[in-house]
Protein backbone atom coordinates (compact mmCIF):
# COMPACT_ATOMS: atom_id res chain seq x y z
CA UNK A 1 0.00 0.00 0.00
CA UNK A 2 1.28 3.27 -0.99
CA UNK A 3 2.32 5.49 2.37
CA UNK A 4 1.13 9.21 2.63
CA UNK A 5 3.45 11.05 4.11
CA UNK A 6 3.42 15.32 5.15
CA UNK A 7 6.96 16.67 5.24
CA UNK A 8 7.43 20.90 6.37
CA UNK A 9 10.92 22.22 5.73
CA UNK A 10 11.12 19.90 2.47
CA UNK A 11 13.02 22.57 0.74
CA UNK A 12 16.58 21.62 1.56
CA UNK A 13 18.58 19.27 3.90
CA UNK A 14 17.03 16.64 6.00
CA UNK A 15 13.21 17.18 4.97
CA UNK A 16 14.48 17.33 0.93
CA UNK A 17 16.51 14.16 2.12
CA UNK A 18 13.78 11.99 3.68
CA UNK A 19 11.22 13.02 0.48
CA UNK A 20 13.50 11.29 -2.11
CA UNK A 21 14.00 8.45 0.18
CA UNK A 22 10.50 7.96 0.36
CA UNK A 23 10.49 8.64 -3.06
CA UNK A 24 12.21 5.92 -4.50
CA UNK A 25 9.59 3.33 -2.68
CA UNK A 26 6.61 4.83 -4.43
CA UNK A 27 5.14 7.32 -1.53
CA UNK A 28 2.57 9.72 -2.02
CA UNK A 29 4.11 13.47 -0.85
CA UNK A 30 2.88 16.51 0.04
CA UNK A 31 5.65 18.94 0.72
CA UNK A 32 5.55 22.13 2.79
CA UNK A 33 8.41 24.94 2.85
CA UNK A 34 8.70 28.77 2.20
CA UNK A 35 10.86 28.56 -0.62
CA UNK A 36 9.08 27.92 -3.83
CA UNK A 37 12.39 27.45 -6.03
CA UNK A 38 13.70 24.79 -3.69
CA UNK A 39 10.32 23.25 -3.31
CA UNK A 40 9.65 22.95 -6.78
CA UNK A 41 13.24 21.13 -7.10
CA UNK A 42 12.78 18.74 -4.98
CA UNK A 43 9.28 17.91 -6.06
CA UNK A 44 11.15 17.16 -9.70
CA UNK A 45 13.88 15.10 -7.55
CA UNK A 46 10.67 13.11 -6.13
CA UNK A 47 9.20 12.61 -9.25
CA UNK A 48 12.45 11.26 -10.92
CA UNK A 49 13.04 8.87 -8.08
CA UNK A 50 9.34 7.58 -8.60
CA UNK A 51 7.15 8.71 -6.14
CA UNK A 52 3.32 8.18 -7.22
CA UNK A 53 2.67 12.08 -7.05
CA UNK A 54 4.01 14.99 -5.35
CA UNK A 55 2.09 18.00 -3.93
CA UNK A 56 3.80 21.08 -2.51
CA UNK A 57 2.51 24.04 -0.90
CA UNK A 58 4.38 27.11 0.08
CA UNK A 59 4.16 27.62 3.91
CA UNK A 60 5.26 29.15 7.17
CA UNK A 61 4.92 26.62 10.00
CA UNK A 62 4.67 29.75 12.15
CA UNK A 63 0.82 30.45 10.92
CA UNK A 64 -1.26 28.05 13.27
CA UNK A 65 -4.23 28.88 11.50
CA UNK A 66 -3.04 28.00 8.21
CA UNK A 67 -1.11 24.93 9.00
CA UNK A 68 -4.75 23.70 10.80
CA UNK A 69 -6.16 24.29 7.48
CA UNK A 70 -3.67 22.35 5.18
CA UNK A 71 -3.04 19.42 7.27
CA UNK A 72 -7.26 18.82 8.05
CA UNK A 73 -7.68 19.31 3.81
CA UNK A 74 -4.38 17.26 3.08
CA UNK A 75 -5.64 14.24 6.19
CA UNK A 76 -9.26 14.64 4.89
CA UNK A 77 -8.40 14.15 1.03
CA UNK A 78 -6.48 11.33 1.98
CA UNK A 79 -5.41 9.86 5.44
CA UNK A 80 -1.48 10.96 6.07
CA UNK A 81 0.13 7.81 7.37
CA UNK A 82 3.39 9.58 8.34
CA UNK A 83 3.98 12.99 9.54
CA UNK A 84 7.28 15.14 10.09
CA UNK A 85 7.66 17.94 11.77
CA UNK A 86 11.08 19.25 10.72
CA UNK A 87 11.12 22.56 9.90
CA UNK A 88 13.46 24.44 11.69
CA UNK A 89 16.29 27.15 11.94
CA UNK A 90 19.32 27.45 14.29
CA UNK A 91 20.51 30.55 16.17
CA UNK A 92 23.62 30.69 18.75
CA UNK A 93 26.57 32.84 19.97
CA UNK A 94 29.76 33.13 18.62
CA UNK A 95 32.92 34.03 20.73
CA UNK A 96 32.78 36.84 23.13
CA UNK A 97 29.23 37.16 22.70
CA UNK A 98 27.71 36.71 25.84
CA UNK A 99 23.78 37.81 24.91
CA UNK A 100 21.75 36.14 22.13
CA UNK A 101 19.54 38.58 20.42
CA UNK A 102 16.28 38.83 22.02
CA UNK A 103 14.35 38.93 18.37
CA UNK A 104 16.15 36.23 16.80
CA UNK A 105 15.56 33.95 19.38
CA UNK A 106 11.69 34.63 19.61
CA UNK A 107 11.39 34.06 15.85
CA UNK A 108 13.69 31.11 16.05
CA UNK A 109 11.66 29.27 19.10
CA UNK A 110 8.36 30.39 17.02
CA UNK A 111 9.56 28.05 14.07
CA UNK A 112 11.08 25.45 15.94
CA UNK A 113 8.27 25.12 19.00
CA UNK A 114 5.40 26.87 18.13
CA UNK A 115 6.04 25.72 14.48
CA UNK A 116 6.23 22.24 15.90
CA UNK A 117 2.88 22.13 17.98
CA UNK A 118 0.95 23.87 14.53
CA UNK A 119 2.02 21.03 12.78
CA UNK A 120 1.14 18.00 14.58
CA UNK A 121 -1.73 18.99 16.82
CA UNK A 122 -4.07 19.47 13.45
CA UNK A 123 -3.00 15.50 12.62
CA UNK A 124 -3.56 13.90 16.02
CA UNK A 125 -7.32 14.05 16.48
CA UNK A 126 -7.92 13.02 12.69
CA UNK A 127 -4.84 9.81 13.05
CA UNK A 128 -6.62 8.65 16.46
CA UNK A 129 -9.72 8.46 15.15
CA UNK A 130 -8.75 6.24 12.52
CA UNK A 131 -6.68 4.09 15.09
CA UNK A 132 -3.20 4.82 12.90
CA UNK A 133 -0.56 7.02 12.27
CA UNK A 134 2.87 7.74 13.01
CA UNK A 135 4.32 11.53 13.67
CA UNK A 136 7.80 12.07 13.56
CA UNK A 137 9.60 14.79 15.31
CA UNK A 138 12.65 16.44 14.58
CA UNK A 139 15.00 17.12 17.63
CA UNK A 140 18.85 17.46 17.77
CA UNK A 141 21.53 16.32 20.20
CA UNK A 142 21.18 19.81 21.36
CA UNK A 143 18.06 18.74 23.29
CA UNK A 144 19.68 16.16 25.48
CA UNK A 145 22.74 18.19 27.28
CA UNK A 146 22.84 21.89 27.15
CA UNK A 147 25.37 23.65 25.10
CA UNK A 148 26.94 27.02 25.93
CA UNK A 149 27.07 28.40 22.94
CA UNK A 150 23.33 28.27 21.70
CA UNK A 151 20.94 28.21 24.78
CA UNK A 152 17.61 29.01 23.11
CA UNK A 153 18.62 26.32 20.40
CA UNK A 154 18.94 23.98 23.40
CA UNK A 155 15.97 25.13 25.04
CA UNK A 156 13.75 24.96 22.21
CA UNK A 157 14.72 21.08 21.46
CA UNK A 158 14.26 20.23 24.99
CA UNK A 159 10.67 21.41 24.87
CA UNK A 160 9.82 19.62 21.55
CA UNK A 161 12.06 16.25 23.16
CA UNK A 162 9.79 16.36 25.65
CA UNK A 163 6.96 16.86 23.87
CA UNK A 164 7.26 13.88 22.17
CA UNK A 165 7.93 12.00 25.01
CA UNK A 166 4.90 13.08 26.22
CA UNK A 167 2.61 12.05 23.04
CA UNK A 168 4.23 9.11 22.44
CA UNK A 169 2.41 7.53 26.22
CA UNK A 170 -0.72 9.35 25.53
CA UNK A 171 -1.11 8.70 21.81
CA UNK A 172 -0.09 5.05 21.81
CA UNK A 173 -3.30 3.58 23.16
CA UNK A 174 -4.74 5.29 20.19
CA UNK A 175 -2.87 3.25 17.82
CA UNK A 176 -0.79 6.83 17.01
CA UNK A 177 3.36 6.13 16.63
CA UNK A 178 5.39 9.25 17.77
CA UNK A 179 9.05 9.05 16.85
CA UNK A 180 11.44 11.31 18.08
CA UNK A 181 14.53 12.08 15.79
CA UNK A 182 17.32 13.25 17.72
CA UNK A 183 20.32 13.56 14.96
CA UNK A 184 23.84 14.54 15.26
CA UNK A 185 25.86 16.45 12.37
CA UNK A 186 24.11 16.23 9.32
CA UNK A 187 25.70 17.63 6.54
CA UNK A 188 23.08 20.09 5.52
CA UNK A 189 23.56 23.98 4.34
CA UNK A 190 22.19 24.73 8.12
CA UNK A 191 24.83 22.74 9.65
CA UNK A 192 27.31 24.50 7.02
CA UNK A 193 26.89 28.03 8.75
CA UNK A 194 28.64 26.20 12.32
CA UNK A 195 32.11 26.97 12.73
CA UNK A 196 32.93 23.98 15.02
CA UNK A 197 34.57 20.33 14.80
CA UNK A 198 31.25 18.01 13.73
CA UNK A 199 32.11 14.57 15.08
CA UNK A 200 30.23 11.74 12.75
CA UNK A 201 28.99 13.79 10.44
CA UNK A 202 26.99 11.94 8.00
CA UNK A 203 25.60 13.66 4.74
CA UNK A 204 21.71 14.02 4.48
CA UNK A 205 21.11 11.09 2.41
CA UNK A 206 22.31 9.16 5.08
CA UNK A 207 20.56 10.77 7.99
CA UNK A 208 17.49 10.22 5.64
CA UNK A 209 18.33 6.38 5.34
CA UNK A 210 18.48 5.68 9.08
CA UNK A 211 15.44 8.26 9.24
CA UNK A 212 13.26 6.04 7.57
CA UNK A 213 14.60 2.44 8.42
CA UNK A 214 14.03 3.91 12.06
CA UNK A 215 10.72 4.90 11.71
CA UNK A 216 9.87 1.62 9.73
CA UNK A 217 10.70 -0.43 12.89
CA UNK A 218 8.42 2.05 14.48
CA UNK A 219 11.25 3.27 16.88
CA UNK A 220 10.57 5.44 19.87
CA UNK A 221 13.70 7.24 19.63
CA UNK A 222 16.18 7.54 16.59
CA UNK A 223 19.14 8.97 17.06
CA UNK A 224 22.07 8.85 15.33
CA UNK A 225 25.73 8.83 15.82
CA UNK A 226 24.60 6.33 18.81
CA UNK A 227 28.19 7.32 20.27
CA UNK A 228 27.21 11.19 20.40
CA UNK A 229 23.37 10.54 21.08
CA UNK A 230 25.16 7.95 24.53
CA UNK A 231 27.76 10.55 25.30
CA UNK A 232 25.16 13.83 25.41
CA UNK A 233 23.07 11.57 27.92
CA UNK A 234 26.42 10.81 30.11
CA UNK A 235 26.70 14.34 30.16
CA UNK A 236 23.94 14.75 32.27
CA UNK A 237 25.05 12.64 34.85
CA UNK A 238 28.35 14.49 35.08
CA UNK A 239 29.13 17.74 37.11
CA UNK A 240 27.71 20.30 35.66
CA UNK A 241 30.91 23.23 36.24
CA UNK A 242 33.02 19.73 34.51
CA UNK A 243 30.96 19.50 31.52
CA UNK A 244 30.70 22.83 31.11
CA UNK A 245 34.15 24.00 31.35
CA UNK A 246 35.35 21.15 28.97
CA UNK A 247 32.66 22.79 26.34
CA UNK A 248 33.96 26.44 27.07
CA UNK A 249 37.73 25.42 25.64
CA UNK A 250 36.05 24.27 21.80
CA UNK A 251 35.97 26.80 19.33
CA UNK A 252 32.52 27.12 18.07
CA UNK A 253 30.81 29.47 16.47
CA UNK A 254 26.77 29.46 15.74
CA UNK A 255 26.01 32.46 13.15
CA UNK A 256 22.82 34.17 14.57
CA UNK A 257 19.36 33.35 12.64
CA UNK A 258 17.86 36.04 10.49
CA UNK A 259 15.00 35.31 11.37
CA UNK A 260 13.05 37.78 12.87
CA UNK A 261 9.68 38.43 14.40
CA UNK A 262 6.81 36.98 16.78
CA UNK A 263 4.77 34.04 15.84
CA UNK A 264 2.13 35.10 13.60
Amino acid sequence: MTKRLLITGASSGIGRALAVAYAKGGASLYLLGRDQKRLDATAEACRAAGAAEVETRVADVRDREAMAAIVGAVHAARPIDILVANAGVATGLSPGQILETPEAVRAMMAINVSGVFNTVEPAITPMAARGRGHIAIIGSMAGVRSLPYSPSYCAAKASVHMWADCLRGRLAPHGVKVSLIVPGFVETPMSARTKSWQPGAVSDEKAAQIIKRGLERGRAVIAFPRFMYYAMRFFTFVPHGLVDGVMRRFHVEVPESQERGEET
